[in-house]
């Protein structure tokens, strides 16, 4: 797709207002005005909530995006009066800026109920929601409540816009996850010079462990997958390399000190996380988005979780087959998962040891494995421009499209 072909003119700005909830939305964010700057030929004026990856773009938040990126109602409840504060001062300011659109960046927890107040006060601001709620995996009852307050859905997964238009739920475009824009990355990561650098023994074969990149996940599951390493060592001599973001890294340091096998810690912001995964023999890994990048890396993989007790009760209301991101995305259950009361390091050690040497199990995941980028792979775009180029269209679309909401030509 060549962009100056595609690139659409405008006479007058086009105004935006933006809501991202959480440090990935604001990744999100970032890319998403950067090819919006790309894609659109007018002056861009931007308002609402957003990162450090906005910020760069030259955005402007409301207040620092720290003040609701919460995870998980546990989380939620104790930081619940802020939320809210936040949440109506986003939607008096939405409304004085008079956007020609909406756009809310995931996190529904904040970023719905801001919808909602924005569509009842000023119901023609169409609204574009970037990452579709998990409604095919739970609550499906949301896809079709979602019609009164969002006009668009921008889908990262390839399935989401079958389960919307399964469900009743609102347009659904697929603009393909964020992830594939990293292939090239992933597969030109240098595992042989991360093993000099970390001075790895080259007989032994590496264990690449992941145990998440929240506290509350790290938490729950550091010391399960330590036992689970001590029990693949007794059977087989390892390495373990643990790729930690910054905010989890203390954390892990400390939780790991008294492993059977020292870890290798790296930092998971830099290329040596994609480096890890080319080096490594297997994975063992939280469940999350994480699991989409080991399947680009082809790194054979057992994945794991542990929720809060709350959660946990809820878990009747699943209705997918597989909870790991790699295994819907691949309509295969690729990675075997283990979750609360399976989660036990006899399981675990005993899911990983096969894929360590040369077996049918460790060689039945490559094979499905490899399918992996076609998956998620757009045809003739990134997706961060087909996400632009889906919040152009949609205002486009819009009655009175190229006037702006001030009454002027755009």
């Amino acid at each position: 797709m060549s962009d100056a072909s595609h690139k659409q003119t405008g006479e007058k700005e086009l105004r935006l207002f933006l809501v991202a909830g959480e440090h990935s939305g604001d990744a999100l964010g970032g890319k998403l005005i950067a090819a919006l700057k790309q894609r659109y030929d007018g002056a861009l004026t931007l308002g609402g909530v957003g990162g450090e990856d906005m910020a760069h773009e030259g955005f402007a938040s409301l207040f620092p995006i720290e003040d609701v990126a919460v995870m998980g109602p546990m989380s939620i409840l104790p930081r619940l009066p802020r939320i809210m504060r936040r949440v109506y001062q986003t939607v008096d300011a939405a409304l004085a800026f008079k956007p020609d659109a909406v756009v809310i960046i995931d996190s529904p927890e904040f970023t719905h109920p801001i919808a909602k107040r924005i569509r009842k006060r000023a119901p023609d601001i169409p609204i574009i929601d970037y990452v579709s709620p998990s409604v095919w995996a739970w609550r499906p009852g949301r896809a079709k409540r979602m019609r009164r307050y969002v006009d668009h859905v921008l889908a990262l997964l390839p399935f989401e816009p079958d389960a919307h238009a399964r469900l009743g739920g609102p347009a659904c475009t697929y603009v393909g996850h964020p992830l594939i824009e990293k292939l090239d990355a992933i597969e030109g990561a240098d595992g042989a010079a991360l093993s000099r650098r970390l001075g790895l023994a080259p007989e032994k074969p590496v264990l690449l462990v992941l145990p998440g990149s929240r506290t509350s996940e790290v938490t729950r599951l550091v010391d399960v997958f330590g036992d689970a390493v001590a029990r693949v060592s007794a059977k087989q001599p390892i390495e373990v390399v643990i790729p930690a973001v910054r905010h989890v890294r203390d954390l892990i340091v400390a939780k790991t000190a008294n492993w059977a096998v020292r870890p290798h810690i790296v930092d998971a912001a830099s290329a040596d996380k994609y480096a890890a995964m080319r080096l490594a023999r297997a994975a063992l890994a939280a469940s999350g988005t994480v699991t989409l990048e080991l399947a680009l890396a082809q790194t054979p993989s057992v994945v794991a979780y542990r929720v809060d007790k709350l959660i946990a009760n809820l878990r009747f209301l699943l209705k997918v087959p597989s909870v790991v991101l790699a295994n819907l995305v691949l309509g295969k259950n690729v990675y075997p998962e283990y979750l609360q009361e399976a989660c036990t390091a006899e399981a675990l050690s005993a899911a990983i040891l096969p894929l360590l040497g040369d077996t049918p199990e460790r060689r039945a995941q490559l094979e499905v494995l490899a399918a992996t980028p076609g998956k998620l792979r757009l045809a003739s775009s990134s997706p961060s421009i087909a996400a632009a180029d889906t919040v152009l269209a949609v205002v486009s679309a819009q009655p009175g499209a190229g006037k702006s909401r001030r009454g002027g030509p755009m």
